[in-house]
């Protein structure tokens, strides 16, 4: 069964972020769940299930509004009867249809695209057509912090350190740099230290 060039497009990119290819019809709780295209994250997204629906000109009923949905409302009992974790996400690929999105949303993670600029094998043509594919799918994607070329890369800002610097000076500097080094160390050390630091301080009026 062929898939649609945008399901290509869509499968190839998520497993170019390593997710895996399933077999469809995927089994759950003994039923059977056919979906135009599948795939399972890995890694730190291995609860991650993705389903594409191909709206435009998918088998399976995926231009049907009412047999998505019901299959979806399926997969997720089903999940709830053997209590997996998986986190469910829907792509509806070509076709926009509102109403499904609204009624899927309670229950899974929907995501929309229409259309994409893709070479015959399914390849962003450009890269500006890559960023716009990837914008459609971001939230399935590793974070991905760039640089501008123009600025210089320098060592990671110390927060602690900045923190400290946003602060009045008329605060008591010890105090607040001593809190300020015990909080990595966890609530015990932060309390350590102002305890610590209370006591330097504290002068007790003779007698008291």
């Amino acid at each position: 069964m062929s898939q649609s060039l945008l399901v290509r497009g869509l499968v190839q990119r998520l497993e170019a972020n390593d997710y895996k290819a399933l077999s469809t019809p995927f089994r759950v709780a003994s039923v059977d769940f056919d979906f135009t295209a599948a795939l399972l994250g890995t890694g730190g997204r291995s609860l991650d299930l993705i389903l594409i629906v191909d709206t435009a000109t998918g088998d399976f009923g995926d231009r049907d509004a009412a047999s998505v949905r019901q299959r979806v409302h399926s997969l997720s009992r089903a999940f709830d009867v053997t209590q997996s974790r998986y986190l469910l996400t829907v792509i509806l690929a070509g076709a926009s249809l509102a109403s499904l999105v609204e009624a899927l949303s309670p229950i899974c993670r929907v995501l929309s695209i229409e259309d994409a600029a893709l070479g015959a094998d399914g390849v962003p043509s450009s890269a500006e057509a890559l960023e716009a594919l990837d914008d459609h799918i971001r939230l399935l994607l590793p974070l991905d912090l760039q640089l501008d070329d123009n600025v210089e890369a320098t060592a990671p800002a110390d927060p602690i350190a900045e923190l400290l610097a946003a602060l009045p000076t008329d605060l008591d500097q010890e105090l607040l740099t001593g809190l300020a080094a015990a909080s990595i160390r966890g609530d015990g050390a932060v309390t350590r230290a102002l305890a610590k630091r209370v006591g330097e301080v504290l002068v007790l009026e003779p007698g008291a």
